[in-house]
């Protein structure tokens, strides 16, 4: 009897250690997410997608734990509606995030209308702790800065970085404010030197995981680096053989590491899932202050594969798999629904939506999604199915390269990713299929009115005088 008790005794001992463990394990029952966005960094500009002169071994880390993403796309290849698309999960088409000045600047009077859900606004109604850090252009004015879109806080400037009047374009030297620095929505500066940015920007990242640690939270870390102008923390200059852009890269490279070992050293890096991409491909037309596509054709701005496919890697420990190399297509308009199914969500098939839920595709390496659609402003050039991509519009009308007369043409992207092979007349039947394809998608696309060319009345007097002397 007596030794009866005393193993009760034991085993109650236990259960309340172990209970006592679980409680304080800093593991929480639903997920984190991060989503670390590098602006106008190219498909070749990481030394795990073939880089020969940039070092990133933290990225590489992260793929060889992970998952490299080796078809994964932007919802554009410019930044305000590719960052729209990421966020809300539609294209920009149907968001208002389009217009003959492809992206937001300081004059603009709107930006993503505060009706629009976000990724922040659905994790913030599951109670998540959300938090914007880095740059933001989806709107400068308060109705549409993050803090109005989901997110509890905001830290890092409203547009980007090289909208200042320090720069040589005429118009913002005459018309834009000095570069601010928001805390929220307090500005806690102006102009500040640049080449803190990377620094500052992932110190408060990690403030805000250590913070949550027993909370599930969303980070969405939106670097300004390595769009120009390049700028590098004194202790990171010149350790790069690309130069200023490698240098900028590699320090990239390093904030992502201690953001990973973050969540290492806090043991919930199994219960976060973490995804590392570009908002859209380099700009190439920078020279040597720009990166590189690799293999693919075009830059930033174009509907060519340079400029929509970027470089994506995937990392949740214990979920998904080490070391996959995929090639399933996927898009920035899918992280979304994705992360609502991961997060337990059962409303997480969400209507209306372009993106899909790829989970099958990051947990169990299967292929789930067909299409991609390429747009310049609110024009469909070109649809890609499956491994064929077809171009319905001319893809780059400011050249003669083709003419109306040369529509459509057809890529085997499995076999020529650079796009040097035009084989539409040896496949009418794959045409017709793809051409009707891009017509249902035409027809069942809802366009909304542009909300980029709407100008500030204090500056429409300025911006239309300019527009008429240039």
């Amino acid at each position: 009897m007596i030794r009866t008790l005393k193993t009760l005794r034991v085993k109650l001992f236990l259960l309340f250690i172990f209970l006592f463990s679980c409680s304080n394990n800093n593991t929480n029952s639903r997920p984190n997410f991060i989503i670390i966005f590098a602006d106008d960094l190219g498909y070749g500009d990481l030394s795990s997608f073939g880089h020969p002169t940039i070092n990133t071994p933290h990225l590489d880390k992260m793929a060889s734990e992970g998952m490299k993403l080796t078809q994964f796309y932007v919802g554009s290849s410019i930044c305000t509606p590719s960052r729209a698309a990421l966020l809300t999960g539609k294209l920009p088409v149907r968001t208002g995030m389009y217009g003959e000045r492809s992206v937001l600047f300081p004059d603009n009077a709107s930006g993503l209308q505060p009706s629009e859900q976000t990724i922040a606004s659905a994790l913030k109604s599951l109670d998540y702790k959300t938090a914007c850090i880095g740059k933001w252009h989806l709107g400068h004015l308060e109705e549409y800065m993050p803090m109005n879109h989901g997110f509890d806080t905001f830290y890092g400037i409203p547009y980007s970085n090289d909208m200042r009047p320090e720069g040589q374009w005429d118009y913002a030297r005459n018309n834009f404010p000095p570069l601010p620095f928001l805390d929220g929505v307090d500005t806690i500066g102006v102009s500040l030197d640049q080449s803190q940015f990377i620094k500052m920007f992932t110190d408060r990242s990690i403030d805000f995981i250590q913070q949550n640690k027993n909370n599930p939270f969303f980070l969405y870390l939106a670097h300004t680096a390595p769009h120009t102008p390049l700028m590098v923390n004194k202790e990171n200059k010149g350790k790069s053989k690309r130069g200023l852009y490698g240098d900028v890269v590699e320090e990239l490279d390093r904030s992502v590491g201690k953001i990973l070992n973050t969540l290492k050293d806090m043991n919930i890096e199994k219960n976060t899932f973490v995804i590392f991409t570009s908002d859209n491909g380099p700009w190439g037309w920078r020279g040597i202050n720009g990166g590189s596509a690799g293999l693919l054709k075009g830059n930033k701005g174009s509907v060519y594969e340079g400029g929509y496919r970027v470089p994506s890697i995937a990392w949740m420990p214990g979920r998904v798999e080490e070391g996959i190399i995929s090639r399933s297509i996927c898009s920035t308009l899918d992280l979304y629904p994705t992360i609502m199914a991961i997060s337990g969500n059962k409303e997480s098939q969400i209507n209306g939506l372009d993106g899909i839920d790829i989970s099958r595709a990051l947990f169990e390496n299967l292929p789930v999604r067909t299409n991609i659609h390429y747009y310049r402003k609110d024009t469909l050039v070109a649809i890609r199915h499956k491994e064929w991509k077809i171009y319905i519009d001319d893809p780059n009308p400011w050249n003669d390269e083709f003419t109306k007369a040369d529509l459509p043409l057809l890529y085997n992207l499995d076999q020529d990713p650079s796009e040097k092979y035009n084989i539409a007349d040896s496949h009418p039947e794959i045409i017709d299929d793809l051409i009707q394809i891009a017509e249902a998608h035409i027809k069942e696309t809802i366009v909304a009115p542009s909300q980029l060319d709407a100008i500030l009345p204090s500056h429409r007097e300025a911006y239309d005088r300019y527009n008429k002397n240039k």
